[in-house]
């Protein structure tokens, strides 16, 4: 029996319009079926490929799985790999499109619009649809299936060389097309992420809310967790040991900034247990200046990541927090950075509101010290966030343009916020309810 004849001699004997014989038939058909394959696997490594994050093949490496090795290698370097599959894909397609028209070439156009619907239908069901799904649904098994593949055609240098000259050439025509562009994960992606976690019951809905938090972290600045100025509990230097040791008993705090006349004047803090042990020495009625020591100053638009380091390295728990003229904005304690990584930590002296309750008519009654993006996230309210406000209060300051009288309101995206609670020229509480179809309000 006599060999298929090879392609270029297909190609020979069709150009002059004579049908293939029996073997050659044969022959070209075995081809397309090889290409037909091995277009569906480098399809599907595509696809796999560049959907596998780092730190997944990272975890498939040390589970021990086979291909983890190489697949560490692709995604480390993936302009190195993928590029060399892409020339695969478009060599298998154009060389069945070839071998196809050596096939019907004799028989004119109907054997052409014949052949290229059954090679429509052929490349997208077994070369494209079907390996990408199996990619998609299968993602890990698909990647360690083809990495060691791909590794090694990608090394082989006629490969490698090939696709090189072609990059390069590419360059030439559109400058930086060839340049590779290392794969980034945004924020909402991380975020959106934790939230599909969650659902697919991964892990659970406190976990996903720590990550939320740790994400936002970064973006926080001590502004937003700070203890404002109107809050802040402090005393005059002049002060007695005895007075000073009974403000901070009542307020139950155990340190508290001292100032001179001027809360913008801080000379540091003072800490309950000196000014115990003073007046446990007898010393009550002296005053407070020899006990004071040194304060952390910090701008109110410090990270507060940056800003928890800090404190864990230099040992303190409280700074204070000045604005961009040099005036106190207020105190942030260790105590504020954490509770916006785990959230509020009240203990069994805490007195406070909450930020947020719900009412029985199905209102909600909320803090006017509430940040914007956490009314948002937990209420969907969409209420425009700003560099101008911070706090759900600072936006109602903003929507008004003054100081609000108990009982005003604001309208926003189908909601109104009614001042609840007055105090100091600020709004201390806020009653938010749905919109009723009798109500006409005009901020």
């Amino acid at each position: 029996m006599t060999a298929p004849p090879s392609p270029a001699t297909l190609l020979a004997a069709t150009a002059g319009g004579e049908p293939l014989s029996s073997g050659g038939l044969f022959g070209v058909t075995a081809t397309i079926v090889v290409l037909v394959v091995l277009a569906g696997f480098f399809a599907m490594a595509e696809t796999a490929l560049t959907r596998m994050s780092r730190v997944k093949a990272v975890t498939l490496h040390e589970e021990g799985r086979r291909g983890s090795k190489a697949l560490l290698k692709v995604v480390n370097a993936p302009e190195r790999y993928i590029n060399p599959i892409l020339l695969l894909v478009l060599v298998c397609h154009t060389l069945m499109a070839t071998l196809v028209g050596t096939v019907v070439g004799p028989y004119g156009l109907v054997g052409f619009v014949v052949s290229y619907l059954i090679e429509l239908v052929v490349i997208f069901v077994l070369a494209e649809s079907g390996p990408k799904t199996f990619a998609v649904q299968r993602t890990d098994r698909a990647a360690l299936l083809a990495a060691p593949a791909i590794v090694t055609i990608a090394g082989f240098p006629p490969i490698r060389l090939l696709t090189k000259g072609l990059i390069g050439f590419a360059n030439l025509l559109f400058p930086g097309s060839g340049s590779p562009v290392g794969p980034s994960t945004s924020e909402q992606e991380l975020l959106a992420l934790a939230s599909e976690a969650e659902q697919e019951e991964v892990i659970e809905s406190e976990e996903r809310e720590l990550i939320h938090s740790i994400i936002e972290f970064g973006d926080t600045i001590t502004r937003e967790v700070m203890v404002a100025r109107p809050d802040m509990v402090s005393i005059d230097v002049s002060s007695s040991v005895d007075d000073a040791l009974e403000i901070l008993l009542l307020a139950g705090y155990s340190r508290m900034p001292v100032h001179n006349r001027s809360i913008d004047d801080i000379r540091g803090l003072i800490y309950l247990k000196d000014l115990v042990r003073a007046s446990r020495d007898g010393k009550g009625a002296e005053t407070v200046e020899s006990l004071v020591r040194n304060a952390h100053i910090v701008p109110e638009t410090k990270r507060v990541a940056v800003l928890m380091r800090e404190m864990q390295l230099g040992k303190f728990h409280m700074a204070v927090v000045v604005d961009e003229y040099g005036g106190v904005a207020g105190i942030v304690t260790l105590e504020d950075l954490i509770e916006e990584l785990v959230g509020d930590i009240v203990d069994e002296y805490d007195t406070e509101e909450p930020l947020l309750q719900e009412l029985a008519d199905g209102a909600w009654s909320v803090a006017g010290t509430i940040p914007v993006d956490e009314i948002n996230e937990k209420l969907a309210l969409g209420v425009p966030e700003d560099d101008d406000w911070d706090t759900l209060g600072g936006y109602l300051f903003h929507r008004l343009g003054h100081v609000p009288d108990i009982g005003e309101h604001v309208e926003s995206n189908g909601h109104v916020f009614t001042v609840e609670k007055m105090g100091a020229n600020r709004i201390d509480r806020i009653r938010i309810e749905s919109r009723r179809a009798d109500q006409a309000v005009q901020a």
